[in-house]
C-alpha cells in the first residue's frame, strides 16, 4: 500500500466516524431557529358569546363567531373554560390565534359526516385531494396555536370508526389519480368515498405551538403537520385509539420540535411522511427534513416511523432520550418500497429505552412487498445507545435491494436483552457495530474441561 492511498484511507475513515457523531450542534440550530406563535393581546371567552359547557349544545356557532372576532381584531386568544363543549361541525383557524382550553375543558366534536362539508383541500395517505373537513384545520395560516389543559375528542370511536371497513374504493381511487396525474381539482371525495378526516390540521402553516393538550378519540391521524413549518409540539398527551390514529404526522413539513409527550395511539406515534408515489417524487423540492424528537414517552403500534409515504424524501430527523410507556410493536421503524422512489437520509437515533417490543430496529426498502422501478435510497441512518428489554420478534432487521442497498448504517453501543432472532441484514453495505449485544453478554471464555 503507498503512502498516498494510505492518507486518502485513514481521512476517509476518521470523516466517516465524525459524520456518525449525534450532531448535537445541528440539533440545536434547528430548535433555535424554530419560532413560537405572536399572539395579540385580544381575548374573548367563548361563554360571553353564547357558549355552553354542557355537552348538549352545539357550539358550532359561538366558535365560528369567536375565530371572526379574532380576525377582525387581527387575531388574539380564544379561551374555553371548563365545561364539555360539543361542537356539530369544524373549527377553521385564522391567522394570529390561540385556542385555549382552560383545565377540566373538553371540546367534544360531532361525529356525523355531513357535519365536515362542504369538503376542504386536503391529504390522505399522501395524496392531495378535497375531503371531509379535518376536525381542527388551519389553510395558509401563520402564529397559531392550541394550548391549555383541556381536552380534544373527536368522537371517533362509532360512525368514523365504521368508515374503516368500506374505505377500499375511495383509498384506491386516489391512488390511481395520484398515479395517473389527474388534476387536484377533480379529485373530489367525501360524501359516499368514506375517507376519514384527520382531527387537526395545519396546511401549509408556520409558526405553530400545539401546548399542553390532550389528544382523545381521533376519526383518523390526530395532528397532521402538511406542508408547515416552524413547529412546536410539547407536553400534549394522548389516549387515542382507533384505526389509523397516528399521534402526530409530519408530512412535507421542515423545522419541527416534538418533545415532551406522552403517546397511547392505536397506530404510530411519530410518523414522518413526504407524499405518495408520483405525486410526492414531483415535490422533491420541499422534502420533510429538520425534525427533532427528544424527551417523549412511547406507546401504541410503533415509536418513530419513517414512511411508508416519504417520496418527496425525509433527511435530518433527530430521535434522543425517549422511551416506551408500554408495548410497541416495533421500536424505531424505517419502511419504503418500490413505488415510493426518494430517499430516507441523516437519521440519528440515541438515548432510547424500550421495553417489550416485536421488533426492536427495523429497516426496510420492501414494505409490503409492494411496487417496482422507484426503489428508495436509505442512506447515513445512526443508532446509538439503545436500550430493549426483549424483542419477541427480532433484534435488528435491514432489508434494502441487491442493486439498490441500503448504505452506511451505525450501530454503536445497542443492547438488546433477549431476542427470538438477533439480526436478519440482507442487501446492505458499510454497516458498523460496535458494542452490540443481542441475548446474553458473552464474558471470558471458560476452561476447557
Amino acid at each position: 500500500m503507498n503512502l498516498k492511498y494510505l492518507i486518502f484511507l485513514l481521512i476517509s475513515l476518521t470523516s466517516f466516524d465524525q459524520n456518525n457523531e449525534f450532531p448535537t450542534a445541528k440539533v440545536d440550530s434547528i430548535v433555535n431557529r424554530i419560532q413560537l406563535p405572536v399572539i395579540p393581546s385580544y381575548q374573548i371567552n367563548v361563554l360571553k358569546i353564547g357558549a355552553k359547557g354542557d355537552s348538549i349544545f352545539n357550539n358550532k356557532r359561538a366558535f365560528d363567531k369567536a375565530m371572526a372576532l379574532c380576525k377582525k381584531n387581527n387575531g388574539g386568544t380564544i379561551i374555553v373554560p371548563k365545561g364539555i363543549y360539543k361542537i356539530n361541525g369544524p373549527i377553521h383557524f385564522v391567522s394570529n390565534v390561540n385556542l385555549k382550553l382552560e383545565k377540566e375543558a373538553k371540546i367534544k366534536f360531532s361525529d356525523k359526516p355531513e357535519d365536515y362539508l362542504p369538503m376542504v383541500l386536503t391529504s390522505w395517505e399522501g395524496t392531495m385531494l378535497y375531503n371531509y373537513s379535518p376536525l381542527i384545520y388551519a389553510y395558509e395560516c401563520s402564529n397559531i396555536a392550541i394550548t391549555g389543559e383541556g381536552t380534544i375528542d373527536g368522537e371517533g370511536g362509532k360512525i368514523w370508526k365504521s368508515f374503516k371497513a368500506k374505505e377500499g374504493n375511495g383509498k384506491n381511487l386516489s391512488r390511481e389519480m395520484n398515479h395517473n396525474s389527474v388534476p387536484i381539482k377533480d379529485r373530489k371525495f367525501g360524501e359516499g368515498f368514506f375517507l376519514r378526516p384527520q382531527m387537526i390540521q395545519f396546511f401549509n402553516c408556520k409558526n405553530i405551538l400545539v401546548e399542553n393538550i390532550r389528544i382523545e378519540n381521533s376519526p383518523f391521524w390526530c395532528l397532521h403537520l402538511l406542508k408547515s413549518q416552524s413547529v412546536t409540539v410539547r407536553g400534549i398527551s394522548y389516549k387515542s385509539l382507533n384505526y389509523n390514529n397516528d399521534g402526530i404526522d409530519p408530512e412535507y413539513a421542515k423545522d419541527v420540535l416534538i418533545e415532551n409527550v406522552t403517546f397511547d395511539n392505536g397506530d404510530d406515534n411519530v410518523a414522518i411522511k413526504a407524499g405518495r408515489d408520483h405525486e410526492g417524487r414531483a415535490n422533491s423540492a420541499t422534502p420533510s427534513e429538520n425534525i427533532v424528537i427528544r424527551n417523549c414517552n412511547f406507546k401504541g403500534l410503533h415509536g418513530v416511523v419513517i414512511g411508508s409515504e416519504m417520496s418527496a424524501g425525509v433527511q435530518n430527523v433527530y430521535v434522543e432520550n425517549c422511551k416506551t410507556a408500554g408495548y410497541l410493536k416495533r421500536g424505531i421503524y424505517l419502511k419504503t418500497n418500490a413505488d415510493r422512489g426518494g430517499f430516507i437520509k441523516n437519521v440519528f437515533v440515541r438515548n432510547i429505552q424500550f421495553d417489550e417490543v416485536e421488533d426492536c430496529l427495523y429497516i426496510t426498502a420492501n414494505y409490503h412487498g409492494e411496487g417496482h422501478g422507484f426503489q428508495s435510497e436509505i442512506s447515513n441512518i445512526n443508532f446509538s445507545n439503545i436500550i430493549c428489554n426483549k424483542a419477541t420478534e427480532s433484534g435488528i432487521v435491514i432489508q434494502g435491494f441487491q442493486d439498490k442497498k441500503i448504505r452506511n448504517i451505525t450501530l454503536n453501543k445497542i443492547e438488546i436483552k433477549w431476542a427470538k432472532n438477533a439480526i436478519s441484514n440482507e442487501n446492505a453495505e458499510n454497516v458498523l457495530m460496535t458494542d452490540v449485544f443481542i441475548g446474553e453478554k458473552a464474558t471470558v471464555p471458560t476452561a476447557a474441561k
